[in-house]
């Protein structure tokens, strides 16, 4: 069973699966899918070419699938697929892809705080945390468990590791590798993320392994090929080891130090 609130307008290519409930004065309007369990929230907007998977909660005001504010975007179909068990709370708002059949995706169990922006082509993997007021470019990539702090600003084709961790108010304009702990105008590396590696049942033989690795690549004085270079040499039968090394090889923007 389907509960809508009777201000909300519901558009005729809506389809709603059971157990959707829409909050009052909701607009859903466009070509959207709205999976099981999904409750809407008072007020949000959801338009263009949208999915939104089960049991996810979207609060008040929140807008989802808006055209994308790049300036490049000439009115093509593109998307916003939203996977399960999201949270998507106030005033956030989450635009769809620039380019033809390009999609703005979030996975699996994020958090996104009240007033947060997802631009175009952006990748929000899984157990994300974007907290008040992030703010992200277009086709930022963040990978799973990774934590952004409030007010926190992340460039254009940034890449966020995952479980990395970034204080608030940071302004993050190259990728933060995997396991960091960042902050910072510009953003700094500041070791490794402990607390957050400890509760994703990482062994303390791991995080010590990770704690020498960020040493050579932090605080060696090498520069990152060298660095690396020096990583494969001792840890290269790690697999944290060659999960770093594979990422900063993919950098496109390098990495912050």
């Amino acid at each position: 069973m389907v509960n809508i609130h009777p201000t909300a307008i519901i558009g005729k290519k809506v389809e709603l699966e059971d157990n959707v409930e829409v909050g009052p004065y909701a607009v859903i309007e466009g070509e959207i899918k709205i999976g099981r369990g999904t409750k809407i929230g008072s007020h949000a907007v959801i338009t263009g070419f949208t999915t939104i998977g089960e049991n996810c909660q979207i609060f008040t005001g929140a807008v989802i699938g808006s055209q994308s504010q790049d300036l490049k975007y000439k009115g093509e179909k593109s998307f916003v697929k939203v996977g399960n068990k999201n949270m998507i709370r106030e005033y956030v708002t989450i635009n769809r892809a620039t380019g033809e059949d390009n999609t703005t995706f979030l996975g699996d169990g994020n958090l996104i705080m009240a007033y947060a922006h997802v631009a175009h082509n952006c990748r929000v993997h899984n157990g994300a945390i974007l907290a008040n007021e992030v703010t992200l470019a277009g086709h930022v990539n963040i990978k799973n468990k990774a934590i952004i702090g409030g007010v926190s600003a992340i460039h254009q084709f940034v890449t966020i590791g995952e479980l990395s961790i970034i204080g608030g108010c940071s302004k993050v304009v190259k990728d933060i590798v995997p396991f960091a702990r960042a902050d910072g105008h510009p953003t700094q590396i500041y070791g490794i993320n402990n607390i957050g590696l400890q509760r994703s049942n990482f062994s303390q033989e791991r995080i010590d392994t990770l704690k020498k690795i960020f040493k050579v690549l932090f605080r060696s004085n090498l520069n990152t090929s060298q660095a690396v270079t020096r990583i494969k040499k001792e840890f290269g039968n790690s697999k944290e080891a060659e999960y770093l090394i594979d990422f900063i090889g993919d950098s496109k923007r390098g990495i912050c130090k």
